[in-house]
């Protein structure tokens, strides 16, 4: 899946806005303001994406394109190596449960702002 697709990918969902927080290669996707997707645009293009913790060390101890979230918790992120042998299914999957994962800890407030969309 190339950078595009990807960026695609992460904009066609819901309250989704993109940006470039902390410099010009890292281009955050967030989801009513939080965080849920960041995507290296120069290579080697890697994607940060939140994860269960358990899950999260089972990703990479299963895959060896998936690492600890570079400059995140690394607890609660993994980096996903883009050039590697990633399948597009597990991606999307794993886009899909970041996004989840940031939408289910929504306050009350932005979960009834959301839900209006």
């Amino acid at each position: 899946m190339d950078i595009e697709k990807i960026r695609e990918y992460c904009l066609n969902k819901k309250a989704v806005t993109e940006g470039f927080p902390f410099d010009d290669t890292t281009l955050v996707f967030k989801v009513m303001g939080k965080m849920y997707a960041l995507l290296n645009l120069k290579r080697p293009y890697s994607i940060n994406l939140k994860c269960d913790p358990e899950k999260a060390i089972e990703l990479r101890e299963e895959f060896d394109f998936v690492l600890p979230g570079y400059h995140m918790n690394k607890q609660h992120w993994n980096t996903i190596e883009i050039e590697s042998q990633v399948k597009t299914k597990q991606l999307k999957e794993w886009i899909d449960n970041s996004y989840d994962l940031i939408v289910a800890g929504f306050t009350k407030k932005l979960k009834a702002e959301y839900d209006e969309l």
